[in-house]
């Protein structure tokens, strides 16, 4: 690993110094102190070493599945959109046009390839469905929260404990493994008390558990749907993508029918009738005119006034596509550009299905344990966006796959929907006899109406498979009473496909434009409302079919234990190793590895494999402690942890297509090891101060390059691209494609953290934490840009057609854009937690319940980012970071929650009431004020601009506040009273004299009891909820790029919900 710092000499510092620590102690406390009384351990998140302590040397925030109903999460989208760590650049379910139906953490914003996720404390599978190129991560969609015992989230990296992947963090499922009886709930909400018009979502389960000393048996089933969907119609914010009255762009499209390069039907026959062909209705008469300049159908729209048929209300403004004169340019409408947010989906529909069981038996008195558990889920997610524009062009420069035309797409004079009898290019030797295609160039067109909406459906099977034995070593000696062991294996799977609906192939359009039979010809010259012949349409649409597989197998073998006493306490230790063989294959339809699709995602098939064997270990030793210590360290521990792993991975060959070139397979190896040193601090006893405790720690931490960054297959897109040397060209399109490299090297980070919780004594039930954290990232794994490349010329990555002249080069068809270890960046910040329990019977006065008063939030004080070694670094912290940086995306200075909870008094009628509010806050922030003003330098946005840009208009994105009110009550009725019965006479009992002389008469017990499937019996241990998410149906706070950003917000709007759960 080409690290700066000597991993080597980390190794012998960190051997030599717990070595001799632990010679020196075995030495001076030969014989053992006395034994106290021993809590229950249990192993916390950041550490593979049991502690009986509340508050641990790592910062480890756990949330229980009622923590998170309190928080006014219902979903895995809504616990990456809330909680505070997390940042711009997720994924999840709110991107209904671009996302691929997988939720994935991003804790700091350092994107979710730098966040380890865990279930139950190991690995699982990534999705299956990433691009070449790029990395992904674990799909938390597929853990259901009816699934779930409880999330730990360490906010600190981990690799010395947990490998690759924990550098920003580490989020641990903990899956339910105990339940006793029967649980069946259900609950609906939805959207239709705002603006957002009809969204509804319920989840179904049941959770049935048995068990008894020895034995453990869970099994749960889930079921959740969102239906209808939402769409970016249903809300004012996202209605429309001209964004200039918001102080974005225009965002609109330009490839419609009716839409030349400059130029536009008529009015009267753009708008005109809909339906089939028909020649000089909706669409222009056949070969009626030289050119679109001569033309009687055609006219230069800015010619139109653009307020005849505005579009959202707005300005003058420089961001327009175009040049406006004479009027204030109020959009335009679909005549200009084509506003596609008015059918595209924000919150698109999706469901899920789960099957979970899990058994644990003891076989031999904690001795020997069998576990083994099963997971299946299968998930669907129905992503749509506007009918795909035909862009690049089907017809490609000569001995190229590079488009022929610079603009949009070119169509033959011999089409019988030409509307021109001249050509404005020829395509040189395009027929056998070397004769050339007379074109029209710049045609633009989209299938509005031959295809509606397209779709990319995705669908998800993920499995997970555990099986093992675990146990205690007592039986070997008193020594080794508190060692334990574990050996197991886990297989887990998750296999993608998506279904492309709508999408071109380019063998068929070109088929279907040189076709001279108007039944069956491709007509691009339509009117906005008109659609193509169903035999054109057969010819040009399809459904492109993709998949992929990943596996993870895992085998694993841990041991811990106490290996001697000191005076403060036993030197406790942990040792493990652990194989793991991750295997990726991406299988692409046909015409997406031959680049001849047109709106899908082309680029080669991929099969990877990896092999890493990984060591730990892990010391801990107590300097002092609650028996042994002196003033100012009442209780003083380190914890010394060490991992070492070797990667050895192999990718196939990829096979030349179209433009790219044979890549043979290749192998490559490295290893990494990252220590960690962790401090836990307690300086008084608590009868002084109360509860303090100090910690901090120091770790390096790595990220190993995902299967899909080091697959030499490539990922092909349009891209647009000024040209240094054919200025006079302008932006015109290219073909980008962006590349794996299976020479990669791991991403390393240097870390270090320290805070301190505290529970005053004074101030009985509050609790106060902070924690600074610090991460210096290195050789992160970046693309060059395709603009950087062109702007370079850097050989064997820009690829030009022919010249036309000796003097003049040919234009660029090919861009190769591959990964390398690139880019730098330090993030610093703080988060803290403030939690106040009041409980009423403090004040003597009888118990009226409790508050619970919870702040949870971060600061991001530092962001800086370090694109290449040759450039500076610059900040990016509270703004929006620009798309052409591949790091992160909306990065706020301050996110929060804060919640109010009353519980009711116990022992009475209102034990079971539980109301309460919680309030999100994102604090103020940035735009992407590089992108806005045309800033040269990203350190300056705000004051400098390309000259010529024109006005320069930073903006700031606005804070953004939504209340969340929750209620629920659970029914827990006393047992059934035995007063008399009716039916009983006074003399059916029987008389006792009292000592007063008195007599008594002393029923007999009753024997009867409620009806059990009578309503008490259904009601009892019943829970009703209903809660209300967005209180005041505020809007996201809008962002240039795309609207608002859909990984820290949501459009949904006020969104009510019921929940009902029985348990027998």
């Amino acid at each position: 690993m080409n690290d700066s710092h000597n991993p080597e000499s980390s190794r012998s510092t960190l051997a030599a110094t717990v070595g001799s620590f632990l010679v020196f102690v075995a030495n001076a406390f030969a014989q053992e102190t006395a034994g106290v009384v021993e809590v229950a351990r249990v192993i916390v998140t950041g550490s593979n070493i049991p502690t009986a302590q509340e508050v641990g040397p790592n910062p480890v925030d756990t949330y229980r599945p009622a923590d998170i109903e309190k928080l006014g999460i219902r979903n895995a989208t809504d616990l990456t959109t809330f909680l505070p760590q997390q940042a711009g650049g997720a994924v999840n379910l709110n991107f209904g046009s671009t996302g691929d139906g997988t939720v994935q953490f991003n804790v700091r914003g350092l994107l979710p390839k730098e966040t380890l996720v865990l279930v139950d404390g190991k690995r699982v599978a990534f999705g299956s469905l990433n691009a070449v190129g790029f990395s992904g991560g674990v799909d938390i969609n597929l853990l259901p929260f009816p699934m779930i015992d409880h999330i730990d989230i360490l906010k600190d990296g981990a690799s010395a404990v947990y490998g690759s992947d924990a550098i920003a963090g580490v989020v641990n499922f903990f899956l339910s493994h105990k339940f006793r009886g029967l649980e069946i709930g259900g609950s609906y909400g939805n959207t239709n008390l705002g603006a957002s018009n009809d969204m509804g979502e319920w989840e179904a389960w049941i959770k049935a558990g048995t068990g008894d000393h020895k034995t453990e048996i869970v099994v749960i089933a889930d079921f959740w749907e969102r239906t209808g969907g939402l769409f970016s119609r249903d809300r004012d914010l996202t209605a429309n993508a001209f964004y200039i009255p918001w102080g974005g762009f225009d965002g609109r499209a330009f490839g419609t029918p009716g839409n030349l390069v400059g130029f536009r039907l008529l009015p009267r026959m753009f708008f005109g009738p809909p339906g089939l062909p028909r020649f000089g209705v909706n669409t222009p008469l056949p070969h009626s005119a030289p050119n679109a300049q001569t033309s009687p159908f055609y006219k230069n729209p800015f010619a139109v006034n653009p307020n005849a048929y505005p579009g959202a209300p707005g300005i003058h403004n420089p961001r327009v596509q175009f040049d406006q004169t004479g009027t204030k340019y109020r959009g335009g409408g679909d005549y200009f550009l084509y506003n596609f947010a008015a059918i595209t989906p924000e919150l698109p529909p999706a469901d899920r299905q789960s099957f979970y069981g899990s058994f644990t038996r003891d076989l031999c008195d904690k001795y020997l344990v069998l576990f083994a558990d099963f997971k299946y889920v299968r998930s669907f997610f129905d992503a749509s966006a506007s009918a795909v524009p035909i862009i690049p062009d089907p017809f490609k420069i000569p001995g190229t796959n590079g488009p022929f035309s610079p603009r949009a797409f070119s169509v033959p004079i011999q089409n019988p929907f030409n509307p021109f009898t001249v050509a404005d290019a020829t395509i040189p030797g395009f027929f056998s006899d070397g004769s050339g295609l007379p074109v029209t160039t710049g045609v633009g067109f989209r299938g509005i109406n031959d295809t509606g909406t397209r779709h990319e459906k995705f669908t998800y099977h993920d499995y997970l498979f555990d099986v093992g034995l675990r146990g205690e070593m007592g039986e070997f000696g008193d020594y080794f009473k508190t060692w334990n062991w574990e050996f197991g294996f886990r297989y887990s799977r998750n296999e993608g496909q998506n279904l492309s609906f709508g999408e071109v192939s380019e063998p068929g359009l070109r088929e279907a434009l040189l076709d001279t039979d108007p039944a069956t010809a491709f007509d691009p010259f339509l009117n906005f409302n008109a659609h193509n012949t169903r035999a054109a349409r057969a010819k040009v649409y399809v459904t492109l079919h993709n998949s992929g597989e990943y596996e993870l197998p895992i085998g694993y073998a841990t041991i811990n234990g106490d290996l001697f006493n000191l005076p403060a306490g036993p030197v406790s230790f942990a040792l493990g190793g652990e194989y793991d063989a991750p295997r990726w294959t991406l299988d692409r339809d046909a015409l997406n590895t031959t680049f001849q699709s047109i709106g899908s995602t082309n680029g080669g098939n991929a099969r990877v494999n990896r092999d890493v064997w990984s060591i730990y270990q892990e010391v801990r030793v107590p300097f002092t402690s609650p028996t042994w210590n002196f003033p100012g360290f009442y209780s003083f521990e380190v914890d010394f942890a060490e991992r070492e792993e070797w990667y050895s991975q192999n990718t196939s060959a990829v096979l030349p297509s179209a433009d790219f070139l044979f890549q043979p397979a290749a192998h490559s190896q490295f290893n990494a090891q990252k220590p960690k040193v962790s401090v836990r601090w307690q300086p008084l006893d608590t009868k002084y101060i109360g509860a303090l405790t100090l910690r901090g720690s120091y770790t390096e931490a790595f990220h190993a390059p995902a299967l899909s960054e080091i697959s030499p297959a490539s990922t092909g897109n349009p891209i647009g691209i000024f040209d240094p040397l054919l200025p006079e060209l302008g932006f015109y399109g290219a073909e980008g494609q962006v590349t794996g490299n299976p020479n990669l090297q791991p991403e390393v980070a240097y870390e270090w953290s320290y805070g301190a919780v505290y529970s005053p004594k004074w101030i009985k039930g509050l609790t106060l934490s902070a924690d600074w954290w610090h991460i210096d990232m290195r050789s992160i794994t970046s693309l060059l840009g395709s603009q950087f490349i062109v702007d370079n010329d850097i050989p064997g990555l820009v690829f030009r057609g022919p010249s036309p002249s000796p003097s003049t080069p040919g234009r660029i068809f090919l861009v190769i854009d591959p990964n390398e270890n690139l880019t730098g960046a330090i993030f610093e910040g703080l988060d803290y937690e403030v939690i106040y329990i009041l409980d009423s019977s403090i004040f003597g006065h009888g118990d009226f319940g409790r508050l619970t008063a919870t702040l949870n939030g971060t600061w991001l004080s530092r962001a800086e980012l370090q694109v290449r070694s040759d450039i500076k670094r610059f900040g990016i912290a509270g703004e929006v970071v620009p798309p052409g940086f591949s790091l992160t995306g909306s990065l706020p200075w301050n996110r929060a929650n804060f919640s109010l909870f009353y519980d009711g008094p116990a022992d009475t009628w209102m034990r079971g009431l539980d109301i309460g509010a919680v309030v999100h806050y994102t604090g103020q922030y940035e735009d992407d004020n590089v992108s806005l003003t045309g800033s040269p330098k990203p350190q300056m946005p705000r004051s400098g601009g390309v000259p010529d840009f024109g006005e320069i208009r930073a903006r700031k994105v606005r804070e953004w506040i939504t209340l969340d009110l929750i209620a629920s009550y659970t029914f827990n009725l006393p047992p059934p009273s035995s007063a008399q019965v009716p039916g009983f006479a006074k003399d059916d009992g029987k008389n006792f004299n009292m000592k007063d002389g008195k007599l008594k008469n002393v029923m007999p017990i009753s024997t009867a009891e409620y009806n059990p499937c009578g309503w008490r019996a259904w009601l009892n241990n019943t829970t009703i909820s209903v809660g209300m998410q967005n209180v005041f149906d505020e809007d996201p706070p809008f962002v240039a790029a795309g609207g608002y950003d859909g990984s820290i917000a949501t459009i949904k709007g006020r969104f009510w919900y019921l929940q009902l759960k029985k348990k027998f």
